[in-house]
């Protein structure tokens, strides 16, 4: 084959696939749209139909932080930064920052796993879309509060003992490796 008709075949098959590929997006001219009406008028809301042990958001309940700095310490790219002071005089700590930069987490999970009271937590939240990186640092204490110091015994305070079930819960059903489903839903 002469260099020549190599040149006029190369120039052929250049037409034949561009108009090969202006036949796929004319197609969509003709086509009927199908838009999902995403978030406002799905059937069923998004959260539902996560799975089970999803990794949204970060959520803390400083009800029942102990300042341990265990997730901090467990964070393998330090978006958790807690600052905590204990008073010499009465010798309560004290949580002055809780900060989680979910700019730069990677919802792995490690540092709702070696919580002891499961104060941090994944939720099912996913959308953190903001205009801004410094709005997506979540700054869980506005103004210094203490630190939940756990009980010798079983813990008495009534509005305490919900958030201290839901967050052993969350350690029992969600840190232990193995099991598809929590203890509630496999007897279901």
């Amino acid at each position: 084959m002469s260099a020549a008709a190599e040149y006029f075949e190369n120039i052929k098959e250049t037409v034949r696939t561009v108009f090969e590929g202006m036949a796929v997006t004319a197609s969509h001219f003709v086509r009927k749209p199908y838009t999902v009406q995403y978030p406002d008028r799905m059937p069923r809301r998004v959260q539902d139909t996560l799975p089970f042990r999803y990794r949204g958001i970060l959520e803390v309940d400083l009800e029942i932080c102990t300042g341990c700095l265990a997730c901090e310490r467990a964070c393998p790219i330090d978006c958790i930064v807690i600052a905590c002071q204990k008073d010499a005089a009465t010798k309560i700590l004290t949580l002055a920052q809780f900060d989680i930069d979910i700019a730069k987490c990677m919802y792995c999970g490690l540092c709702s796993e070696v919580c002891p009271t499961g104060s941090i937590h994944h939720t099912s939240e996913f959308e953190g879309a903001d205009f801004s990186l410094e709005s997506l640092i979540r700054r869980f204490v506005t103004e210094p509060i203490a630190a939940y110091k756990p009980k010798k015994g079983p813990e008495t305070d009534p509005h305490i003992v919900p958030l201290l079930e839901r967050g052993m819960r969350h350690v029992d059903d969600y840190a232990v490796p193995g099991g598809d489903k929590p203890a509630e839903a496999k007897t279901a």
